[in-house]
């Protein structure tokens, strides 16, 4: 009896320890429940140093910058909402719903479009974010002024649109035509300032402007490069008839906002009349060249290479 009795409980206690090794008739034992990441379309790192996650391809994109319409389009974006613009304002786009003007979006507009995805212009549109993070929908903030900007801006669409080809390859066709361009104008220095004219006044250009990215390509000094910029304008410095005649550039280039003709005929009327104006390098050579706007007071984008070619036709049209 007593054997019997020790088996049982030998037995026993065999069964249990194979029951805690198995998990079997244990909870806490049970198998782990396989958790299925959520799947991301793209991870992108937008030009203000935000990660943005997008789950899914954007279907419904919405621009706040006119600027970006043909980038985008081209590289397979599906755009649904633009602002007003004046300039760059390409034909397919002008059917496109309307969210107000690009210095003052009109929020009801463009939540109206139901759009899955806004790309924001930097240093001007950023005051949408509260609305659209309360609404759920992603911002990506894009910078188009200089053409390195271009370069990673297309990169950025081609994420969006999931078409990377499309991108590189317009890259790599505007890299060949620039490079064209610039190996058939002479090696040599030119001392270049570059004027901005608006109904508020003058200011001189940087590097990091569209003109002044345009004037590094071809290697020529831009007489402002070391100056300080206006506090809420990076890319600009304040002008001063003093230091234009000491810097005494050979070359003077003037883009402008506005009415682009008054502003020539003023310009020119107030050179005409100041002989401080005339005692430059580049008014006595009669090398002053009026920039046309719809290639350098907007980013000119995909036409680049037409902004480059127009600045050195100005200065080289013997190459052209």
């Amino acid at each position: 009896m007593i054997k019997k009795f020790l088996s049982a409980i030998v037995l026993s206690l065999v069964l249990c320890l194979l029951s805690l090794i198995t998990g079997c008739g244990g909870e806490k034992n049970s198998p782990p429940v396989k958790v299925e990441q959520q799947k991301i379309f793209a991870e992108i790192t937008d030009d203000a140093g935000r990660k943005i996650i997008l789950p899914g391809k954007p279907t419904r994109i919405v621009v706040t910058s006119a600027g970006f319409l043909e980038p985008l389009h081209a590289v397979g974006g599906v755009i649904v909402g633009r602002p007003d613009s004046k300039n760059k304002m390409p034909d397919w786009a002008k059917d496109l719903s309307s969210v107000g003007a690009v210095y003052q979006i009109d929020v009801e507009r463009l939540l109206a479009c139901a759009p899955d995805l806004v790309v924001v212009n930097k240093g001007m549109n950023e005051k949408l974010f509260p609305v659209l993070e309360e609404n759920k929908i992603p911002a990506l903030v894009v910078e188009m002024k200089t053409y390195d900007d271009v370069k990673r801006g297309l990169k950025t669409f081609s994420a969006i649109s999931g078409d990377t080809e499309a991108g590189e390859k317009i890259i790599n066709d505007m890299d060949a035509e620039i490079k064209n361009i610039v190996d058939k104008v002479p090696k040599k220095n030119l001392r270049v300032a570059i004027l901005h004219s608006t109904a508020q006044g003058l200011s001189v250009q940087l590097d990091g402007s569209i003109a002044g990215s345009i004037v590094k390509m071809f290697g020529w000094e831009n007489v402002a490069s070391d100056m300080t910029p206006l506090e809420k304008n990076p890319d600009a410095a304040p002008y001063s008839m003093e230091t234009l005649a000491e810097q005494n550039p050979e070359i003077i280039f003037v883009t402008s906002m506005g009415d682009a003709e008054e502003i020539k005929s003023n310009m020119t009327k107030a050179i005409a009349e100041n002989e401080a104006w005339q005692a430059i390098g580049a008014v006595k050579n009669n090398r002053l060249y009026f920039l046309p706007q719809d290639l350098f007071l907007l980013s000119p984008g995909l036409h680049y290479p037409e902004a480059v070619k127009t600045m050195a036709e100005l200065i080289y049209p013997e190459k052209f």
